[in-house]
């Protein structure tokens, strides 16, 4: 598992740091994000993002859980969960609920982002004080919605080494059109677009175009 991708960007920081600063009113001090690991399972997770850095441990620890995993999905659970973090953790808890307890963190609000195959985007908000109500817990989901496109555009032009106009590609495909219908509307020849459709596969380290789709739409290029 790699370092979060916003320790090598200083854009997509920069992002996190607004956004952060946005839930200043309701005393959150860290966020994080899960994405899935595009080599590895279903329940296989990577911190994409954590700002501040001191978060980190926090941040591995959840995403090495089975927290919010495959159980949590195939149970039909909310895309957004609340908890109150000092509640659920044990004195000398050393999974991910005791080091956000060690930084002083109460509450823990999730928002979940669903991908093709089971997989999604989570992204994770932590605060020194237990949440009043539900009402809190909607509002700091309402802003991550506001906020979500443009932070997971910037971690996909950090995370993905496609061109431009193999995303395009890619989301044609995923769309459903064919190489034809996707030259058509790109102006381009039907040799082109698998040209660009190959170029993808390899980078992606896959063998089809569908296996592509999957693992583009994982890491938010498409």
């Amino acid at each position: 598992m790699g370092d979060p991708v916003n320790f090598y960007s200083v854009c997509l920081d920069g992002i996190l740091s607004d956004w952060l600063a946005t839930l200043r009113e309701f005393a959150v001090e860290a966020v994080v994000v899960l994405g899935p690991d595009p080599l590895g399972g279903a329940d296989d997770r990577q911190v994409v993002c954590v700002h501040p850095p001191m978060a980190s441990d926090t941040a591995s620890a959840l995403a090495a859980s089975t927290d919010f995993s495959g159980a949590w999905r195939d149970s039909d659970a909310p895309l957004v969960a609340w908890q109150h973090i000092a509640r659920g953790a044990a004195l000398h808890d050393t999974g991910w609920r005791g080091l956000a307890r060690a930084h002083g963190f109460q509450s823990m609000v999730r928002v979940e982002f669903p991908l093709p195959a089971q997989r999604s985007f989570e992204c994770f908000m932590f605060s020194p004080r237990e949440l009043i109500d539900r009402t809190e817990a909607a509002l700091l989901a309402w802003s991550t919605l506001s906020v979500w496109p443009l932070v997971r555009r910037s971690i996909a032009d950090e995370r993905s080494a496609l061109s431009p106009r193999e995303r395009q590609c890619l989301s044609l495909a995923f769309d459903g059109h064919t190489a034809r219908e996707s030259a058509s509307r790109l102006s381009c020849t039907e040799r082109t677009v698998n040209y660009h459709l190959a170029n993808a596969m390899a980078k992606l380290k896959v063998e089809n175009k569908l296996a592509a789709i999957q693992r583009a739409s994982w890491i938010g290029a498409i």
